[in-house]
Protein backbone atom coordinates (compact mmCIF):
# COMPACT_ATOMS: atom_id res chain seq x y z
CA UNK A 1 0.00 0.00 0.00
CA UNK A 2 1.03 3.55 -0.86
CA UNK A 3 1.67 6.27 1.83
CA UNK A 4 -1.63 8.05 2.35
CA UNK A 5 0.32 11.04 3.26
CA UNK A 6 1.89 11.59 0.06
CA UNK A 7 -2.19 11.96 -1.13
CA UNK A 8 -1.97 16.05 -2.21
CA UNK A 9 -5.81 16.20 -0.96
CA UNK A 10 -4.91 15.43 2.57
CA UNK A 11 -2.57 18.76 2.10
CA UNK A 12 -5.98 20.99 1.45
CA UNK A 13 -6.11 23.02 4.39
CA UNK A 14 -9.46 22.84 6.31
CA UNK A 15 -12.52 25.16 6.85
CA UNK A 16 -11.68 26.86 10.21
CA UNK A 17 -8.34 27.19 9.30
CA UNK A 18 -9.26 28.85 6.01
CA UNK A 19 -11.65 31.36 7.96
CA UNK A 20 -8.74 32.06 10.42
CA UNK A 21 -7.47 33.53 7.42
CA UNK A 22 -6.80 37.37 8.51
CA UNK A 23 -7.58 38.46 4.86
CA UNK A 24 -10.83 35.50 4.72
CA UNK A 25 -11.88 37.18 8.07
CA UNK A 26 -12.28 40.68 6.73
CA UNK A 27 -14.27 39.35 3.80
CA UNK A 28 -16.70 37.81 6.29
CA UNK A 29 -17.45 40.99 8.38
CA UNK A 30 -18.11 42.62 4.80
CA UNK A 31 -20.36 40.12 3.10
CA UNK A 32 -21.06 37.56 5.63
CA UNK A 33 -19.85 34.49 6.80
CA UNK A 34 -21.63 32.24 5.24
CA UNK A 35 -20.96 33.64 1.42
CA UNK A 36 -17.07 33.29 2.63
CA UNK A 37 -17.85 30.17 3.53
CA UNK A 38 -19.45 29.21 0.38
CA UNK A 39 -16.22 30.16 -1.45
CA UNK A 40 -13.64 27.97 1.14
CA UNK A 41 -15.46 25.07 0.17
CA UNK A 42 -15.55 25.47 -3.94
CA UNK A 43 -11.66 26.37 -3.69
CA UNK A 44 -11.59 23.41 -1.56
CA UNK A 45 -12.88 21.21 -4.30
CA UNK A 46 -11.00 22.20 -7.03
CA UNK A 47 -8.09 21.74 -4.54
CA UNK A 48 -9.41 17.96 -4.39
CA UNK A 49 -9.89 17.50 -8.03
CA UNK A 50 -6.32 18.64 -8.65
CA UNK A 51 -7.11 21.91 -10.36
CA UNK A 52 -5.57 24.09 -8.24
CA UNK A 53 -2.50 23.21 -5.24
CA UNK A 54 -3.56 22.88 -1.74
CA UNK A 55 -1.73 25.67 -1.20
CA UNK A 56 -3.60 27.73 -3.87
CA UNK A 57 -6.73 27.62 -1.83
CA UNK A 58 -6.82 30.48 0.36
CA UNK A 59 -5.83 33.08 -2.30
CA UNK A 60 -8.91 31.22 -4.72
CA UNK A 61 -10.90 31.41 -2.46
CA UNK A 62 -10.69 35.17 -2.03
CA UNK A 63 -10.74 35.25 -5.86
CA UNK A 64 -13.91 33.91 -6.05
CA UNK A 65 -15.54 36.17 -3.30
CA UNK A 66 -17.97 38.34 -5.32
CA UNK A 67 -16.79 42.48 -5.21
CA UNK A 68 -18.54 44.59 -2.65
CA UNK A 69 -18.83 47.69 -4.76
CA UNK A 70 -17.40 48.97 -8.18
CA UNK A 71 -13.60 49.09 -8.64
CA UNK A 72 -12.09 52.26 -8.62
CA UNK A 73 -10.32 52.86 -11.80
CA UNK A 74 -7.60 55.41 -13.54
CA UNK A 75 -8.95 56.56 -16.52
CA UNK A 76 -5.92 56.62 -18.67
CA UNK A 77 -7.81 56.47 -21.91
CA UNK A 78 -8.16 60.25 -22.64
CA UNK A 79 -12.28 60.73 -22.69
CA UNK A 80 -12.85 63.00 -20.03
CA UNK A 81 -16.16 61.60 -19.58
CA UNK A 82 -16.05 58.22 -20.11
CA UNK A 83 -19.73 56.49 -19.98
CA UNK A 84 -18.56 53.26 -19.09
CA UNK A 85 -16.40 54.27 -16.33
CA UNK A 86 -19.29 56.39 -14.82
CA UNK A 87 -18.54 59.99 -16.88
CA UNK A 88 -17.70 62.34 -14.30
CA UNK A 89 -15.16 61.88 -11.64
CA UNK A 90 -16.46 63.42 -8.17
CA UNK A 91 -14.31 66.24 -6.42
CA UNK A 92 -12.51 65.63 -3.17
CA UNK A 93 -15.24 68.22 -1.88
CA UNK A 94 -18.03 66.28 -3.42
CA UNK A 95 -16.94 63.18 -1.72
CA UNK A 96 -16.42 64.31 1.16
CA UNK A 97 -20.22 65.61 0.97
CA UNK A 98 -21.58 62.08 0.24
CA UNK A 99 -19.72 60.85 2.96
CA UNK A 100 -21.00 63.30 5.46
CA UNK A 101 -24.85 62.76 3.98
CA UNK A 102 -24.05 58.60 4.75
CA UNK A 103 -25.98 59.33 7.69
CA UNK A 104 -28.83 60.92 9.16
CA UNK A 105 -28.99 64.44 7.65
CA UNK A 106 -31.12 67.48 7.39
CA UNK A 107 -31.97 67.08 4.52
CA UNK A 108 -35.42 68.03 4.55
CA UNK A 109 -34.97 69.66 7.89
CA UNK A 110 -34.47 72.77 9.47
CA UNK A 111 -32.84 72.62 12.77
CA UNK A 112 -33.23 76.15 13.60
CA UNK A 113 -36.96 75.74 13.78
CA UNK A 114 -36.89 72.10 14.08
CA UNK A 115 -39.31 72.13 11.59
CA UNK A 116 -39.72 70.49 8.07
CA UNK A 117 -37.33 72.38 4.75
CA UNK A 118 -37.56 72.43 1.39
CA UNK A 119 -36.15 69.11 0.53
CA UNK A 120 -32.25 69.43 -1.04
CA UNK A 121 -32.42 73.24 -0.46
CA UNK A 122 -28.44 73.54 -0.13
CA UNK A 123 -27.94 71.91 -3.80
CA UNK A 124 -31.44 73.72 -5.53
CA UNK A 125 -30.12 76.94 -3.76
CA UNK A 126 -26.29 76.37 -5.73
CA UNK A 127 -27.88 75.34 -8.70
CA UNK A 128 -29.91 78.93 -8.51
CA UNK A 129 -27.23 80.81 -7.67
CA UNK A 130 -24.77 79.33 -10.35
CA UNK A 131 -27.36 80.22 -13.25
CA UNK A 132 -29.11 83.39 -12.22
CA UNK A 133 -31.13 83.95 -15.43
CA UNK A 134 -33.34 80.72 -14.11
CA UNK A 135 -36.30 82.02 -12.10
CA UNK A 136 -36.36 78.52 -10.38
CA UNK A 137 -34.41 75.02 -10.87
CA UNK A 138 -35.83 71.72 -9.67
CA UNK A 139 -33.62 68.26 -9.87
CA UNK A 140 -34.38 64.96 -10.66
CA UNK A 141 -32.61 61.82 -10.97
CA UNK A 142 -30.78 61.82 -14.40
CA UNK A 143 -30.85 63.52 -17.82
CA UNK A 144 -33.64 61.57 -19.26
CA UNK A 145 -35.66 61.78 -16.11
CA UNK A 146 -35.67 65.59 -16.38
CA UNK A 147 -36.91 65.53 -20.12
CA UNK A 148 -39.83 63.24 -19.19
CA UNK A 149 -41.15 64.62 -16.31
CA UNK A 150 -41.05 68.11 -18.53
CA UNK A 151 -43.24 66.17 -21.21
CA UNK A 152 -45.34 64.76 -18.90
CA UNK A 153 -46.09 67.65 -16.86
CA UNK A 154 -46.67 70.19 -19.95
CA UNK A 155 -47.45 67.92 -22.76
CA UNK A 156 -49.63 64.86 -21.81
CA UNK A 157 -52.27 64.60 -24.63
CA UNK A 158 -50.57 67.46 -26.58
CA UNK A 159 -48.35 67.89 -29.03
CA UNK A 160 -44.90 68.50 -28.83
CA UNK A 161 -43.02 69.70 -32.05
CA UNK A 162 -39.66 68.71 -32.54
CA UNK A 163 -37.12 68.48 -35.47
CA UNK A 164 -36.24 65.37 -37.18
CA UNK A 165 -32.70 66.22 -37.45
CA UNK A 166 -32.80 66.43 -33.58
CA UNK A 167 -34.49 62.87 -32.72
CA UNK A 168 -31.66 61.35 -30.97
CA UNK A 169 -30.82 57.94 -29.78
CA UNK A 170 -29.49 58.67 -26.55
CA UNK A 171 -27.45 55.62 -26.07
CA UNK A 172 -28.01 51.74 -25.25
CA UNK A 173 -30.42 51.70 -27.52
CA UNK A 174 -32.76 54.25 -26.17
CA UNK A 175 -34.43 56.75 -28.54
CA UNK A 176 -35.67 60.09 -28.12
CA UNK A 177 -39.17 59.71 -29.84
CA UNK A 178 -39.42 56.06 -27.91
CA UNK A 179 -39.04 58.02 -24.41
CA UNK A 180 -40.90 60.91 -24.96
CA UNK A 181 -44.06 58.85 -26.68
CA UNK A 182 -44.35 56.68 -23.42
CA UNK A 183 -45.18 59.99 -21.39
CA UNK A 184 -49.00 59.93 -23.43
CA UNK A 185 -47.39 62.67 -25.60
CA UNK A 186 -47.71 62.69 -29.65
CA UNK A 187 -44.81 63.82 -31.50
CA UNK A 188 -45.00 66.41 -34.01
CA UNK A 189 -42.08 65.99 -36.15
CA UNK A 190 -40.91 69.04 -38.56
CA UNK A 191 -38.13 69.58 -41.28
CA UNK A 192 -36.15 67.09 -42.47
CA UNK A 193 -32.87 64.99 -40.86
CA UNK A 194 -30.34 67.88 -42.54
CA UNK A 195 -32.45 71.04 -42.53
CA UNK A 196 -35.32 72.93 -40.44
CA UNK A 197 -36.91 76.22 -40.60
CA UNK A 198 -38.75 78.32 -38.06
CA UNK A 199 -41.56 78.75 -40.47
CA UNK A 200 -41.68 74.65 -39.78
CA UNK A 201 -41.92 75.39 -36.40
CA UNK A 202 -44.82 77.79 -36.93
CA UNK A 203 -46.64 75.48 -39.62
CA UNK A 204 -46.94 72.52 -37.03
CA UNK A 205 -48.21 74.82 -34.17
CA UNK A 206 -51.82 74.28 -32.97
CA UNK A 207 -54.68 74.46 -30.32
CA UNK A 208 -52.82 70.66 -29.56
CA UNK A 209 -49.13 72.35 -29.18
CA UNK A 210 -47.44 71.21 -25.20
CA UNK A 211 -44.23 72.95 -26.57
CA UNK A 212 -41.67 73.09 -28.76
CA UNK A 213 -38.71 71.01 -28.40
CA UNK A 214 -35.03 72.11 -29.03
CA UNK A 215 -32.40 69.12 -28.32
CA UNK A 216 -28.64 69.52 -28.96
CA UNK A 217 -27.48 66.79 -30.54
CA UNK A 218 -24.52 66.19 -28.25
CA UNK A 219 -22.83 62.68 -29.54
CA UNK A 220 -22.98 63.71 -33.22
CA UNK A 221 -22.58 65.96 -35.38
CA UNK A 222 -24.08 66.85 -39.15
CA UNK A 223 -22.17 69.00 -41.25
CA UNK A 224 -22.49 70.45 -45.08
CA UNK A 225 -26.14 71.36 -46.13
CA UNK A 226 -27.80 71.57 -42.94
CA UNK A 227 -29.53 74.73 -41.21
CA UNK A 228 -31.07 74.18 -37.50
CA UNK A 229 -33.32 76.77 -35.79
CA UNK A 230 -31.47 78.75 -32.59
CA UNK A 231 -33.69 79.45 -29.23
CA UNK A 232 -34.19 82.84 -29.81
CA UNK A 233 -36.30 82.37 -32.92
CA UNK A 234 -38.13 79.73 -31.57
CA UNK A 235 -38.85 81.70 -28.32
CA UNK A 236 -40.69 84.49 -30.53
CA UNK A 237 -43.61 81.71 -31.73
CA UNK A 238 -45.43 82.18 -28.61
CA UNK A 239 -45.10 78.72 -27.40
CA UNK A 240 -42.80 77.45 -24.69
CA UNK A 241 -39.18 76.37 -25.88
CA UNK A 242 -38.11 73.02 -23.70
CA UNK A 243 -34.29 73.14 -24.73
CA UNK A 244 -32.45 69.85 -23.76
CA UNK A 245 -28.75 70.77 -23.58
CA UNK A 246 -27.31 67.34 -22.67
CA UNK A 247 -23.87 67.75 -21.20
CA UNK A 248 -24.80 70.19 -18.14
CA UNK A 249 -22.77 73.42 -19.18
CA UNK A 250 -24.01 76.27 -17.11
CA UNK A 251 -22.14 79.26 -18.25
CA UNK A 252 -20.55 79.19 -21.52
CA UNK A 253 -16.68 78.16 -22.15
CA UNK A 254 -14.00 79.06 -24.27
CA UNK A 255 -12.68 75.60 -24.98
CA UNK A 256 -16.16 74.72 -26.24
CA UNK A 257 -17.71 77.23 -28.41
CA UNK A 258 -20.18 74.99 -29.82
CA UNK A 259 -21.66 73.66 -26.59
CA UNK A 260 -25.19 75.09 -25.38
CA UNK A 261 -25.21 76.39 -22.04
CA UNK A 262 -27.91 76.62 -19.60
CA UNK A 263 -27.37 80.43 -18.90
CA UNK A 264 -27.18 81.52 -22.87
CA UNK A 265 -30.08 79.56 -23.29
CA UNK A 266 -32.26 80.85 -20.67
CA UNK A 267 -31.07 83.99 -22.30
CA UNK A 268 -32.51 83.52 -25.50
CA UNK A 269 -35.87 82.67 -24.07
CA UNK A 270 -36.51 79.11 -23.69
CA UNK A 271 -39.09 78.30 -21.33
CA UNK A 272 -37.23 75.67 -19.88
CA UNK A 273 -33.66 73.81 -20.21
CA UNK A 274 -32.92 70.34 -19.13
CA UNK A 275 -29.40 68.90 -18.51
CA UNK A 276 -26.58 66.63 -16.71
CA UNK A 277 -25.07 66.67 -13.65
CA UNK A 278 -22.81 63.94 -14.67
CA UNK A 279 -21.18 65.55 -17.55
CA UNK A 280 -19.69 68.77 -18.23
CA UNK A 281 -20.73 70.09 -14.64
CA UNK A 282 -18.93 67.62 -13.29
CA UNK A 283 -20.74 65.91 -10.27
CA UNK A 284 -23.33 62.95 -9.50
CA UNK A 285 -26.08 61.41 -11.77
CA UNK A 286 -28.71 64.22 -11.55
CA UNK A 287 -31.34 65.84 -14.40
CA UNK A 288 -31.46 69.64 -13.98
CA UNK A 289 -34.44 71.49 -14.94
CA UNK A 290 -33.55 75.10 -14.86
CA UNK A 291 -36.57 77.90 -15.77
CA UNK A 292 -39.60 80.16 -15.28
CA UNK A 293 -41.22 79.86 -12.08
CA UNK A 294 -44.27 78.92 -13.35
CA UNK A 295 -42.98 75.78 -15.12
CA UNK A 296 -40.97 74.37 -12.58
CA UNK A 297 -43.55 74.20 -10.36
CA UNK A 298 -45.62 72.81 -12.19
CA UNK A 299 -43.05 70.09 -12.55
CA UNK A 300 -42.22 70.28 -8.85
CA UNK A 301 -45.38 69.22 -7.67
CA UNK A 302 -46.52 66.75 -11.05
CA UNK A 303 -47.08 63.52 -9.24
CA UNK A 304 -44.16 62.22 -11.25
CA UNK A 305 -41.95 64.60 -9.43
CA UNK A 306 -42.07 62.16 -6.76
CA UNK A 307 -41.13 59.20 -8.77
CA UNK A 308 -37.89 60.41 -10.01
CA UNK A 309 -36.65 62.18 -6.58
CA UNK A 310 -33.05 61.89 -6.26
CA UNK A 311 -31.90 60.79 -2.81
CA UNK A 312 -29.76 62.76 -0.12
CA UNK A 313 -25.97 61.45 -1.46
CA UNK A 314 -27.04 63.11 -4.87
CA UNK A 315 -27.90 66.22 -3.23
CA UNK A 316 -25.46 66.14 -1.17
CA UNK A 317 -22.60 65.43 -4.02
CA UNK A 318 -24.58 68.41 -5.98
CA UNK A 319 -24.02 70.64 -3.80
CA UNK A 320 -20.63 70.58 -3.22
CA UNK A 321 -19.79 70.46 -6.61
CA UNK A 322 -21.45 73.78 -7.32
CA UNK A 323 -19.50 75.08 -4.92
CA UNK A 324 -16.31 74.13 -6.19
CA UNK A 325 -14.43 75.51 -9.17
CA UNK A 326 -12.18 73.03 -9.92
CA UNK A 327 -13.59 69.70 -10.38
CA UNK A 328 -11.71 66.85 -11.88
CA UNK A 329 -14.12 67.06 -14.88
CA UNK A 330 -13.29 71.35 -15.12
CA UNK A 331 -9.30 70.17 -14.66
CA UNK A 332 -8.56 67.52 -16.54
CA UNK A 333 -10.75 70.12 -19.76
CA UNK A 334 -8.43 72.92 -18.88
CA UNK A 335 -5.64 71.29 -18.74
CA UNK A 336 -2.54 72.39 -20.17
CA UNK A 337 -0.90 70.39 -22.82
CA UNK A 338 2.95 71.49 -22.53
CA UNK A 339 2.18 70.48 -18.69
CA UNK A 340 0.76 67.16 -19.62
CA UNK A 341 3.81 66.81 -21.93
CA UNK A 342 5.94 66.88 -18.97
CA UNK A 343 4.28 64.81 -16.62
CA UNK A 344 4.42 62.06 -18.93
CA UNK A 345 8.08 62.40 -19.85
CA UNK A 346 8.86 62.34 -16.34
CA UNK A 347 7.17 59.24 -15.90
CA UNK A 348 8.33 57.60 -19.29
CA UNK A 349 11.72 57.88 -17.97
CA UNK A 350 11.37 56.81 -13.73
CA UNK A 351 10.13 53.40 -16.14
CA UNK A 352 12.90 53.47 -18.44
CA UNK A 353 15.20 53.49 -15.28
CA UNK A 354 13.53 50.41 -14.31
CA UNK A 355 14.15 49.08 -17.55
CA UNK A 356 11.20 49.89 -19.06
CA UNK A 357 10.99 50.82 -22.83
CA UNK A 358 8.06 53.25 -23.38
CA UNK A 359 8.29 56.24 -25.89
CA UNK A 360 5.78 59.63 -25.40
CA UNK A 361 3.81 60.59 -28.38
CA UNK A 362 1.14 62.39 -29.11
CA UNK A 363 -2.55 62.32 -28.30
CA UNK A 364 -6.02 63.71 -28.82
CA UNK A 365 -8.37 63.62 -26.12
CA UNK A 366 -12.17 64.12 -26.60
CA UNK A 367 -14.64 65.09 -23.78
CA UNK A 368 -17.05 62.19 -24.26
CA UNK A 369 -20.00 61.09 -22.42
CA UNK A 370 -22.73 62.58 -24.97
CA UNK A 371 -21.08 65.70 -24.76
CA UNK A 372 -18.93 68.22 -27.80
CA UNK A 373 -18.96 66.10 -30.56
CA UNK A 374 -15.57 66.60 -32.81
CA UNK A 375 -13.92 69.07 -29.97
CA UNK A 376 -10.08 67.66 -29.84
CA UNK A 377 -8.02 68.27 -27.01
CA UNK A 378 -3.93 68.24 -27.77
CA UNK A 379 -2.57 65.78 -24.86
CA UNK A 380 0.68 63.32 -24.35
CA UNK A 381 0.68 59.75 -23.65
CA UNK A 382 2.58 56.79 -22.52
CA UNK A 383 2.79 54.33 -26.02
CA UNK A 384 3.50 50.90 -24.47
CA UNK A 385 3.34 47.61 -26.14
CA UNK A 386 -0.55 46.36 -27.08
CA UNK A 387 0.16 43.18 -24.87
CA UNK A 388 -0.09 45.59 -21.79
CA UNK A 389 -3.49 46.30 -22.46
CA UNK A 390 -5.40 43.72 -20.61
CA UNK A 391 -3.11 42.68 -17.59
CA UNK A 392 -3.21 46.61 -16.90
CA UNK A 393 -6.76 46.49 -17.22
CA UNK A 394 -7.02 43.98 -15.06
CA UNK A 395 -4.59 44.70 -12.04
CA UNK A 396 -5.17 46.72 -8.79
CA UNK A 397 -6.14 48.89 -9.60
CA UNK A 398 -7.11 48.91 -13.08
CA UNK A 399 -5.55 51.42 -15.54
CA UNK A 400 -7.70 51.48 -18.58
CA UNK A 401 -6.15 52.85 -21.62
CA UNK A 402 -6.48 53.48 -25.41
CA UNK A 403 -5.22 50.69 -27.76
CA UNK A 404 -4.34 52.37 -31.07
CA UNK A 405 -2.79 50.88 -34.42
CA UNK A 406 -1.33 48.14 -32.50
CA UNK A 407 -0.01 50.28 -28.92
CA UNK A 408 -1.30 51.17 -25.82
CA UNK A 409 -1.66 54.62 -25.31
CA UNK A 410 -2.06 56.04 -21.28
CA UNK A 411 -3.10 59.68 -21.30
CA UNK A 412 -2.61 60.95 -17.89
CA UNK A 413 -4.97 64.05 -18.98
CA UNK A 414 -8.24 62.27 -16.82
CA UNK A 415 -5.32 60.77 -14.15
CA UNK A 416 -5.28 62.40 -10.70
CA UNK A 417 -1.04 63.37 -10.86
CA UNK A 418 -0.64 61.85 -7.40
CA UNK A 419 -1.88 58.71 -9.08
CA UNK A 420 1.52 58.97 -11.65
CA UNK A 421 2.88 56.57 -9.12
CA UNK A 422 0.19 54.10 -9.00
CA UNK A 423 0.30 53.90 -12.96
CA UNK A 424 4.20 53.24 -12.99
CA UNK A 425 3.94 50.42 -10.15
CA UNK A 426 1.24 49.06 -12.45
CA UNK A 427 3.15 48.84 -15.38
CA UNK A 428 6.39 47.07 -13.74
CA UNK A 429 4.10 44.58 -12.19
CA UNK A 430 3.39 43.02 -16.24
CA UNK A 431 6.04 41.11 -17.34
CA UNK A 432 8.86 43.16 -19.47
CA UNK A 433 10.61 41.71 -22.73
CA UNK A 434 9.22 44.20 -24.39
Amino acid sequence: MGDGRADPRRRVPRTDALLADPRLGAAAARIGRDRVKAAVRRAQDRARRGQISPEEVPDAALAALPPTAPRAVLNATGVLLHTNLGRAALSDAAVAAVVAAAGHTDVELDLGTGRRARRGRDALDALAAAVPHAEAVHVVNNGAAALVLAATALAADAEIVVSRGELVEIGDGFRLPDLLASTGARLREVGTTNRTTVADYAAAIGPRTGFLLKVHPSNFRVTGFTSAVPVRRLAGLGVPVVADIGSGLLAPDPLLPDEPDAASTLRAGAALVTASGDKLLGGPQAGLLLGTAELVERLRRHPLARALRVDKLTLAALAATLGDPATPTRTALHADAAALRGRTERLRDALAADGRKVEVVPAVAVVGGGGAPGVELDSWALSLPERYAAPLRTGDPPVLGRVARGRLLLDLRCVPEHADAGVRAAVLAVPGDD
